[in-house]
């Protein structure tokens, strides 16, 4: 059974992650400080796969720790990427914070597998790249604009780091996925998106909302160039985006001949406005939302959405899932950890 470590994997992607790599017959290892995730992932993970999950607690900017969860783990095979902050308002506020985290995570990682030969990793990129793109859908061939954050310029660094990794004769693959919104929830309700503090994302502000946790939804802008004012943004269900990964895995070993460097979109292919996913979330979950309509947000672009060619022609994964069940099934997580 191939073993995948998992950095960041009691996160939000990366939890989900780990699910559907058991599903595929992989062995998850996961890493993570916990600085965005609680402990009580590992055993809901554990309920949901009915198998053992392991967990190292720690820093993989800690170079000796990550050594070491090699040496214990002996052969692993590839890794998989997530551990990073990731609100974008946040990264405004704190960059320095944003860039050494970041950064010097993928570097380590990077020079750590190069000495133990674990050759494949799927690394987390985002749609935050682009910056406000001039022509929509992107493609990956679109050219990236200056970032609106600290946020994205790391994960435009980070894509550089990479390609010039490879292009210096580096010994491990490399797939970046360029996420688009990941929501929703696994089915069962036992894991899902669990914000520390208050939520940076919309679908966990909307469902802390709808749960009485939160005041009021404010919907940051109602001013930009969009059909009805507010961004506009491209969701896609977190399972589907979990599903992803495995693809990359899969990719990756079918074209092993030499190290490569491939970038896909992840996405549904279709935008949807803030005020179109209040919208929609009342309509499923049958709960009316106090909304207040605010100023713009730093670092927020106006819109963007995916075009999912390549990942359908060339990795042969496409998202499956509605945003209707999407919503459904944040809303259940919701419900679940509000009964708590």
């Amino acid at each position: 059974m191939k073993k995948i470590l998992v950095t960041g994997g009691a996160g939000f992607i990366g939890s989900h992650t780990v699910v559907e790599l058991v599903n595929e017959g992989f062995h998850p290892i996961i890493i993570d400080n916990f600085s965005n995730s609680d402990p009580s992932v590992i055993s809901n993970l554990e309920k949901i796969t009915q198998k053992p999950i392991v967990c190292y607690e720690g820093d993989i900017q800690d170079r000796p720790f990550l050594e070491k969860v090699f040496e214990m783990e002996g052969d692993i095979y590839a890794a998989i990427h997530f551990a990073a902050f990731k609100a974008v308002g946040e990264s405004v506020q704190f960059p320095l914070k944003y860039y050494r985290n970041n950064i010097e995570s993928l570097t380590v990682l990077l020079e750590v597998m190069e000495h133990f030969s674990c050759k494949y990793l799927v690394f987390s990129s985002s749609c935050t790249v682009y910056g406000q793109p001039e022509k929509l859908p992107v493609t990956e061939e679109t050219p990236r604009q200056p970032a609106e954050s600290p946020y994205g310029k790391t994960k435009q660094i980070c894509e550089d780091i990479l390609e010039d990794y490879i292009k210096s004769g580096g010994g491990v693959s490399v797939i970046s996925l360029r996420y688009f919104n990941p929501i929703g929830a696994h089915s069962s309700g036992l894991i899902g998106e669990l914000p520390i503090g208050v939520p940076a994302n919309l679908v966990p502000f909307i469902t802390q909302t709808a749960a009485g946790i939160r005041e009021k939804l404010t919907v940051f802008g109602t001013d930009y160039q969009t059909p009805d004012g507010s961004c506009i943004r491209d969701y896609i269900h977190v399972v589907d985006l979990a599903n992803a990964h495995v693809s990359a895995i899969n990719y990756l070993e079918k074209n092993n001949e030499s190290p490569l460097y491939k970038i896909f979109n992840v996405g549904v292919g279709k935008g949807y406005s803030v005020l179109e996913m209040v919208n929609a979330f009342e309509t499923v979950s049958k709960v009316k939302l106090p909304v207040f309509l605010g100023d713009r947000r730093a670092g927020d672009i106006e819109q963007i959405f995916a075009d999912t060619t390549k990942v359908e022609n060339e990795m042969g994964w496409k998202a499956k899932i509605s945003l209707n069940d999407a919503l459904k099934d944040a809303w259940k997580w919701q419900q679940n950890i509000s009964k708590k």
